[in-house]
């Protein structure tokens, strides 16, 4: 029997989500773990510190290594100096897989699921950290709204344009790129609690949507209590999320990602199983790769109706 294939992803996420799961792949078994640190970034280093050599790939989780401002990527110092903790393993933050997975997911919801995006009012609540999605949706006719001064630095200016959110993204990126992370993204025990106040502006673009789109943990943070009709398109979501979103009378859920032990896996998991089981470096991967790569191991996206 083949050796087992071993991936964990090293989350600053909540300790309450950890998961583990063994899958078949091409007849190939890989070892899936999720371990929080609880927002805890030294726990992490020294976690991943502690792995190096003795898994095949580590994931970042609750973090982006990088963020694209049009063509220019920026690295985030924190993520940076969690990355450089390996020096053996390989260390993905599922930024490399976004680029394909998530653009090739927005095509299969039109062509093959019956989902039509076109003429439809999408909220994004970031775009920076998803550019592939960003644009499939723009091609795909959706009328759009990019959320990322909204929600993540609490400006209350929605953007409608690519060319717009690629104006701020440039300006923004190199400073927020050198803050600490937790200070732009939900980490730790804050993935768990909606303690944010329910601004008007917050409502108001959550009600215009038929469709919402993102990162689910920015989702979550400041979504209201009535989601009826929407549909919800984002990764990383257990059990409980999913319960959450149907009593709050979302109709739909698809998430990129495929439902492994009843839950959707976050990008950087599924990019260090591509990397593991392709046995090269991040580096060498193209796009061509990763979407050969979900091709042959049969992965498509989740599709789950919620209240019809």
């Amino acid at each position: 029997m083949a050796d087992l294939i071993k991936v964990v992803s090293v989350s600053l996420g909540s300790s309450r989500r950890n998961m583990e799961a063994e899958v078949d792949l091409q007849g190939r078994r890989v070892l899936v773990q999720r371990v929080g640190t609880d927002g805890d970034m030294r726990r992490a280093e020294e976690m991943i510190r502690d792995l190096d050599g003795k898994v095949d790939a580590l994931g970042l989780g609750g973090i982006d290594l990088y963020i694209w401002a049009g063509d220019r990527r920026y690295v985030f110092r924190d993520a940076q100096r969690l990355a450089r903790a390996a020096k053996v393993t390989p260390v993905v933050d599922g930024s490399g897989l976004k680029n394909t997975l998530e653009r090739w997911v927005i095509q299969y919801l039109s062509r093959e699921a019956g989902i039509q995006l076109a003429g439809r009012k999408v909220l994004m609540v970031c775009a920076v950290d998803r550019f592939g999605m960003a644009e499939a949706l723009v091609a795909a006719g959706a009328e759009m709204i990019f959320g990322d001064l909204v929600f993540a630095l609490g400006i209350p200016l929605p953007l409608r344009r690519l060319k717009d959110l690629h104006l701020v993204a440039s300006i923004a990126a190199p400073i927020i790129t050198k803050l600490p992370f937790k200070w732009v993204y939900p980490t730790g025990e804050k993935q768990n609690s909606n303690p944010v106040e329910t601004r008007e502006t917050y409502i108001r673009l959550y009600q215009w949507a038929d469709f919402i789109a993102g990162d689910y943990h920015f989702i979550r943070r400041f979504m209201p209590k009535d989601l009826a009709g929407k549909t919800i398109i984002t990764n990383t979501v257990t059990i409980e999320d999913v319960e959450e979103l149907r009593r709050r009378g979302a109709s739909r859920l698809v998430t990129t990602t495929p439902d492994i032990g009843g839950r959707s896996l976050g990008t950087n998991v599924v990019e260090a199983m591509a990397v593991a089981m392709e046995g090269r470096s991040p580096e060498e991967m193209t796009p061509d790769d990763y979407l050969r790569w979900l091709q042959g191991v049969g992965f498509q996206p989740r599709i789950e109706e919620l209240n019809k």
